[in-house]
């Protein structure tokens, strides 16, 4: 089980991450976009997923036993914060439905690639072991 500071901890990096990569798809909607640049983004997304992950278990201080339910909290609440954006202000992330559009695909495959990355490390991650 998590404890309250460690929920608190997830809670603060799921809506940094949403932040970071709201204002990059609003900022750069090309690199959301077809082409080579926007398959480059979904590429770059796995560094930058396990970046994420490694980043809320070294500040959560989450032990193996926690990676799991620590980072579907951060995952959790990045997806609820995206659907609010999309339903009710999908202009948060361009001007266009394609931006939207683009710009939601590229989270689903950050927030997938996360969720394997994370289930990957606490099953290969020795408990006394840091990450």
């Amino acid at each position: 089980m998590l404890r309250p500071r460690q929920v608190a901890i997830c809670i603060a990096c799921a809506s940094v991450f949403w932040l970071m990569a709201t204002t990059l798809i609003r900022l750069n909607p090309a690199s959301v976009s077809a082409g080579w640049y926007g398959d480059l983004s979904f590429l770059t997304a796995l560094p930058g997923s396990w970046l994420c992950m490694w980043l809320v278990c070294r500040l959560a201080r989450l032990d193996t036993h926690q990676i799991l339910p620590g980072c579907m909290i951060v995952l959790g609440d990045a997806m609820l914060l995206d659907g609010i954006a999309l339903r009710w202000f999908p202009t948060l992330y361009g001007a266009s439905d394609l931006v939207a559009r683009t710009g939601a695909a590229w989270l689903l495959w950050g927030y997938g690639a996360s969720a394997w990355i994370a289930f990957f490390v606490a099953c290969h991650r020795a408990p006394a072991s840091k990450l």
